[in-house]
């Protein structure tokens, strides 16, 4: 190239540069139309489900907000925060879209997949030891994060054929549990419970006793208060030092719940990407399936059973299928769901559709509570599914003897307690009898007890000795 033709492009080009500087910058906003409940609506803004959006205050600040359904051109989004001091006409900015500048030409980049556009919240091993909320800030005033990984909260489905059978038993501590109820690496089971029946106690020892290397627990809708005893009595120092923590309590949005058990599900995936063996905790998937109701409502969604709008039962395999083992060779998520049974009622919608999705289910009985029996595991009404593919032949047996001879005893209390049983007509009730006192003790036990997998075993073995 000549050095006139050179030097005639470089002033092209300089030329090029002062009006791409000079260009003017290009917003995408939107106008806030309608507050109504829970809802916001705004104008002028096309954004697909689950994009965040910033609310501008008149007075300075913003509230965050995230989009939960379309009409036409209105949008409606679900906020995170109180929206106090909003006014009609407030700006809305995408979040991820922040005004910006387009050079003369410029395409905007190409679309992203779903899970690209998904919220990304801190992960990794910084986070064991604290408490943080759902959107991933500190609770305990211990500093920063300082965590450098992030990841999405929406997962990809997983190919049921690439997951790892459940093969191993994990030690939950819990002698009930460990003998009589085995629990495999990577089961998804349910804790059926109403209120006031040693509950939070269970989950704590299971925290606190389990030989899974990470703990990770979802406070998702509990009272403020019992987010704090949670952490300082039933989970402890010992427990929280290899645990996560997720609070949500039931103060916050619907919304901030929803992410709250995301967020909870995620760290785990995180940590069974590792090759952890990992025990997930979530308490409870009532309440997430509350705050899924209050926003499928509340956009206009109809009702169908008990108030529950289909999207609730939408909502709940997809969060529970996240968990799970991994592949093989790989880390797993041992899943524990609370599950709150309104009126000590087994046939409460959201229980009889999480039974029908989990692995297993616990029902820890009011009656057994109200007698001073802890942990208040009903043996009766509990099972895990996958507890035949965990134990030999012989465990199996054992645990089939002591379901029913203790199921024989309970059938026929009120007999024995009037007299009315005459011992030699029953030879099953008559040792039914005799062992009920064994049975019943080999069920309690302390809270500052820890009974491992091979003793809770050996005890069940012991316990049947000379009475096959």
């Amino acid at each position: 190239m000549s050095a006139p033709l050179a030097e005639k492009w470089c002033h092209f080009l300089g030329d090029a540069r002062k009006l791409v500087e000079q260009g003017s910058v290009v917003e995408t906003s939107g106008r806030l139309t309608r507050i109504n409940g829970l809802v916001m609506e705004a104008a002028g803004l096309k954004l697909p489900l689950g994009a965040g959006c910033r609310v501008m205050a008149p007075g300075g600040g913003a509230v965050e907000a995230e989009v939960v359904g379309f009409n036409g051109d209105k949008l409606y989004m679900m906020p995170t925060d109180d929206v106090y001091g909003l006014a009609p006409g407030a700006r809305v900015y995408p979040i991820e879209a922040s005004p910006h500048r387009l050079r003369p030409g410029q395409r905007l980049p190409p679309a992203r997949r779903t899970s690209d556009r998904a919220k990304h919240l801190p992960v990794g091993d910084n986070l064991l030891g604290r408490v943080i909320d759902g959107a991933g800030r500190p609770l305990d005033q211990l500093g920063p994060l300082n965590a450098p990984l992030t990841r999405s909260l929406q997962s990809r489905p997983f190919n049921p054929l690439s997951r790892a059978p459940i093969s191993a038993p994990l030690d939950v501590g819990i002698r009930a549990i460990n003998s009589l109820l085995t629990v495999g690496r990577g089961q998804r089971l349910g804790l059926f419970a109403g209120s006031g029946v040693g509950k939070s106690v269970l989950i704590g020892m299971m925290a606190r006793y389990t030989s899974a290397d990470v703990i990770v627990v979802g406070l998702i809708g509990e009272r403020g208060r019992e987010v704090k005893e949670f952490i300082e009595h039933s989970l402890g120092a010992e427990g929280l030092a290899r645990s996560v923590v997720v609070a949500a309590p039931a103060d916050t949005s619907p919304l901030m719940r929803l992410q709250g058990a995301a967020y909870a599900t995620t760290i785990a995936e995180h940590f069974r990407d590792q090759g952890k063996q990992v025990l997930l905790i979530m308490d409870s998937l009532t309440r997430y399936a509350m705050a899924q109701r209050e926003i499928a409502l509340a956009i206009g969604e109809p009702p169908v059973t008990r108030g529950y709008p289909p999207s609730v039962f939408a909502k709940l395999p997809a969060l529970v299928e996240r968990a799970g083992n991994g592949p093989d060779g790989g880390g797993s998520i041992t899943a524990f769901y609370t599950v709150l049974a309104e009126g000590d009622d087994q046939q409460d919608p959201i229980a009889d559709s999480a039974r029908a999705i989990l692995d297993g289910h616990f029902v820890l009985s009011r009656v057994l509570a109200d007698q001073g029996h802890y942990p208040a595991i009903d043996i009766e009404q509990s099972i895990s599914r996958a507890m035949h593919n965990l134990v030999g032949d012989e465990h199996f047996d054992l645990v089939r003897r002591f379901k029913q001879l203790f199921s024989r005893y309970q059938r026929s209390r009120d007999l024995i307690a009037v007299g009315a049983y005459q011992a030699g007509s029953d030879p099953l009730l008559d040792t039914a009898v005799a062992v009920y006192p064994k049975l019943e003790a080999f069920l309690q036990q302390r809270i500052d007890e820890r009974e491992n997998y091979a003793d809770a075993v050996r005890h069940l073995y012991e316990l049947f000795t000379g009475s096959k």
